[in-house]
C-alpha cells in the first residue's frame, strides 16, 4: 500500500499504508511485551487480530486496486484500446529505426532494417527500405498496387536510388495521397 500511495500520491492509500503497519507494530509489541508472562485472554485475541487482519485485509485491498496502482491492461482490452497501443509501439519502433539509420546507416543495413524478406531480429516497426526491397515487400505498402512497386523498383534501378518520399512520388509519378504513406513506412537507405 505504501507502494500505491507513492506512485498514485493518493492519500487514502498512505492512510492504509499506515493502519496495516500500525497493526503489524501492535503484533509485535504485544508479543514481545507478552513473550515470558502468562498471556491474557483479551491480549491473545488481540494479537491473533493484529497478525491476521493486516494480512488478509492488506491482501484482499492490494488485489483491488491492482489495476488503479498498476495500470494492467488486460492482454486483449476492450475496444480498440489494445489495437491502438499495438500501433503506437509499431510507429516508435520506426522512429527508432530510422535514428538508428541516420546515425550509422551501415549497422541499419547490417540489421536489415527496412527488409522483411531477409531474415532478421531486429524489430523496425514495419519499415520497408524503397532502396533495397524487392517489388513484392514493397506492393505491401499501404495504398500501393504490385504494378506502382514494379514502377518504383524499375525508377529506383535507372536513378539509383531515393532520398524521401517526395523522391519516390516525384521519380516515379506517383499518385499524390500516397506520398504520406511512404513516408510513414518508407526508409531511404543509402
Amino acid at each position: 500500500m505504501l507502494y500505491a500511495a507513492i506512485r498514485k500520491r493518493s492519500v487514502g492509500y498512505g492512510a492504509a499504508a499506515a493502519g496495516y503497519a500500525a497493526a503489524t507494530g501492535s503484533w509485535i509489541y504485544l508479543s514481545e511485551l507478552y513473550e515470558d508472562a502468562t498471556m491474557p485472554a483479551l491480549a491473545s485475541v488481540a494479537m491473533v487480530l493484529f497478525v491476521l487482519g493486516p494480512w488478509l485485509f492488506g491482501t484482499v485491498h492490494s488485489l483491488a486496486v491492482r489495476r488503479q496502482v498498476f495500470d494492467v491492461a488486460a492482454p486483449y482490452a476492450p475496444g480498440n484500446e489494445h489495437a491502438l497501443a499495438v500501433a503506437q509501439q509499431r510507429r516508435a519502433l520506426r522512429e527508432q529505426a530510422r535514428e538508428l539509420a541516420e546515425r550509422d546507416p551501415a549497422l541499419a543495413r547490417e540489421l536489415r532494417i527496412g527488409r522483411p524478406d531477409l531474415p532478421r531480429q531486429y524489430d523496425d516497426g514495419g519499415l520497408v527500405d524503397l532502396n533495397r526491397a524487392p517489388a513484392a515487400v514493397i506492393a505491401g505498402l499501404p495504398g500501393l498496387t504490385p504494378a506502382l512497386a514494379e514502377q518504383i523498383v524499375r525508377v529506383r534501378d535507372q536513378v539509383g536510388g531515393f532520398v524521401s518520399a517526395e523522391d519516390v512520388s516525384a521519380a516515379a509519378s506517383l499518385p499524390p495521397n500516397l506520398t504520406a504513406d511512404l513516408a510513414e513506412y518508407g526508409i531511404f537507405l543509402p
